[in-house]
């Protein structure tokens, strides 16, 4: 890498970490850096999956009194995020760069999408949950086989891409009776780990990743990450929300216009 790769994936994995421990959306950052220093998108996408996996470990950490509420339900969330992950790490790894260079604006649109509408998108899961009759199964245990295969369809997803995941992994589990927010921040964290350390796991294995942008990236990301939580606590979070869906709809105008003009 040059001075200006360097400073350019430096910059968005700083970008990232801080975002991401002050309103989420990272990924706008990170990954549109990564291309944009020449980086191919299958390995850009598996690159920036792996620069973002440590925080990932740590946030699980934090929360780890909540998720352990329901172990034998837990244990099934764990297990649907660790094979998803690999699922979707492995249809990543069997898509052409070609092929993934078209499917990128149309992710970017459908994450910043998710993340500008997660309010709409919770009040509707929310409805649908009291319509249907779902919630917690007898002896106040979640459960319900529609929020099971939703986990499961996230947790590919994540694998694949996973931009938004934390939205749609919050749907899921709302879908399944859990109403404390500590309950669900810590399970999204605790399924979202699993699945960013098994879709790593198989990038590395299959030798997708660019080690230098990403050992880069891991370094200002953590501090990105640091400097992002003591900012946190200084700005409004709709600002910060505001400002992550204007990148996110920035970057999807300009990737449909490099993609399809």
């Amino acid at each position: 890498m040059d001075a200006s790769q360097i400073l350019l994936v430096g910059g968005g994995a700083f970008l990232a970490g801080g975002m991401n421990a002050m309103a989420g959306g990272g990924t706008f950052f990170s990954f549109p850096a990564l291309l944009a220093a020449g980086v191919p998108p299958v390995m850009a996408n598996a690159s920036n999956s792996v620069a973002m996996w440590p925080a990932s470990l740590s946030s699980a950490w934090a929360y780890r009194r909540e998720v352990s509420r329901h172990p034998r339900w837990t244990a099934l969330l764990v297990a649907l995020s660790f094979v998803g992950g690999i699922c979707g790490g492995l249809l990543l790894l069997s898509t052409s760069n070609a092929a993934f260079s078209r499917l990128v604006p149309w992710l970017l649109l459908v994450a910043t999408a998710l993340f500008a509408f997660s309010g709409q998108v919770s009040r509707v899961v929310a409805a649908a949950k009291a319509r249907l009759g779902m919630g917690k199964a007898e002896g106040g245990t979640p459960g319900g086989i529609g929020g099971l295969v939703f986990q499961f369809i996230v947790a590919v997803y994540g694998g694949f891409f996973g931009a938004g995941m934390g939205i749609l992994t919050l749907a899921a589990l709302a879908i399944q009776g859990v109403e404390d927010i500590q309950e669900l921040n810590g399970l999204k964290n605790l399924t979202s780990a699993v699945n960013y350390t098994v879709a790593a796991a198989t990038f590395i294995i299959a030798g997708a990743i660019s080690w230098p942008h990403t050992l880069l990236m891991i370094a200002t990301a953590m501090v990105g990450a640091l400097a992002g939580a003591s900012l946190a606590r200084r700005l409004p979070a709709i600002w910060l929300r505001r400002l992550v869906v204007a990148v996110g709809a920035a970057l999807s105008v300009i990737y449909f216009i490099k993609t399809y003009s």
